[in-house]
């Protein structure tokens, strides 16, 4: 997937028990210097062999973020509390500050092993986590490895407030050439479809259709999704993945107690929107390290879109 910058006319948060009690357990690492403002074009910042993964934080006290309107491709996860948090993938050239960056999950691990070894950028994790962050097939990129990456903005909330330099990371091997879903011309089977909305238990969506952009503009919780720097964030293609979701349990290794793992290896039911128009069909990736694709009920290859997509994965 090509990268397609684009520039943007311009609920409260439910916790529950256990996720105040996750939060407290996670290692948030530290962060060398301060900073205010951050802005996404600070500094050019050169093209990356691998893809860079990025926790990004999306609850109320995060937004807006930074740099998230230039990511190739935005995963939508379930997490503690009903609320979402996002892994960012950008292939590339990435923006010169993301953020903020918050913990990683056991379901980015699930997604990120089809994409050769990228580097994961993330703000700690649960120890029960480490010892799987650590044995995958991934460049580590928290704040414990490469600390001078990271700076807090002094106006925000902590922990809502650690973005990342990536020119200050360091890169991996080439991304697999099949990695990402494949654009091309849309099937012919699509029905009109202007706007949905996709919902989580704490947490909704919207994506509008816009003719003249040619693409659809995200809301978050009845507001407009913006980053800095870029205004309202859009997408080229958005796509429901409907996946089984499980609860971590005590004891078992590499995973959260009572945090959600959503499973991206297998099949199952996905619609797609692309072009104002919806397609539905189903998702596939056989085994871990290979891409997922996408097809219409009929079987047809459904390609997406050229730019940015959104996959949000929704339990089934």
């Amino acid at each position: 997937m090509k990268k397609s910058r684009w520039i943007a006319t311009t609920a409260g948060t439910l916790v529950l028990a256990a996720a105040v009690v996750l939060v407290a357990r996670e290692l948030s690492g530290p962060a060398t210097g301060t900073g205010s403002a951050p802005s996404s074009s600070e500094t050019p910042v050169p093209d990356r062999r691998a893809i860079l993964a990025v926790k990004v934080d999306n609850v109320a006290a995060a937004r807006p973020q930074t740099g998230l309107g230039e990511a190739d491709l935005v995963y939508v996860e379930p997490v503690e509390g009903g609320l979402t948090r996002l892994l960012a993938l950008y292939h590339g050239r990435p923006p010169s500050v993301i953020g903020p960056v918050r913990s990683a999950r056991a379901t980015d691990l699930g997604l990120l092993a089809q994409y050769g070894k990228p580097v994961l950028a993330y703000s700690g994790a649960a120890p029960e986590l480490l010892p799987s962050l650590h044995s995958a097939s991934l460049t580590n990129a928290s704040p414990t490895e490469v600390p001078n990456a990271y700076f807090r903005d002094e106006k925000r909330p902590s922990p809502h407030n650690l973005y990342l330099r990536p020119q200050q990371i360091p890169d991996g091997e080439n991304a697999p050439a099949d990695a990402f879903p494949p654009s091309g011309t849309a099937p012919e089977s699509g029905l009109p479809a202007a706007t949905t909305t996709i919902q989580y238990p704490a947490a909704i969506f919207t994506f509008t259709w816009s003719q003249d952009l040619g693409g659809y503009l995200i809301g978050l919780d009845g507001s407009p999704m913006t980053s800095v720097d870029d205004g309202q964030i859009q997408a080229a293609t958005v796509i429901e993945q409907r996946v089984t979701v499980r609860l971590g349990e005590r004891g078992e290794s590499g995973t959260v107690p009572d945090s959600p793992i959503a499973q991206t290896v297998g099949t199952g039911q996905a619609t797609v929107w692309r072009d104002g128009r919806r397609f539905s069909g189903t998702w596939e990736r056989p085994t871990a390290q290979a891409p997922t694709r996408f097809t219409t009920s009929s079987g047809q290859p459904l390609p997406v879109s050229q730019g940015p997509l959104w996959i949000l994965l929704v339990p089934a």
